[in-house]
């Protein structure tokens, strides 16, 4: 049986990463929402 998560780094930044994040006008409110709740991490 093959597991259904097979994680693979660059594709998780491809789609999930900060310059993925900061491309849209979405993903910017995204960052900034994180950045005033005090997250540590803004993006992966």
């Amino acid at each position: 049986m093959v597991r259904t998560y097979q994680p693979k780094k660059r594709h998780r930044k491809k789609e999930h990463g900060f310059r993925k994040r900061m491309a849209s006008r979405s993903g910017r409110k995204i960052i900034s929402g994180r950045r005033k709740s005090g997250r540590k991490k803004l993006s992966y």
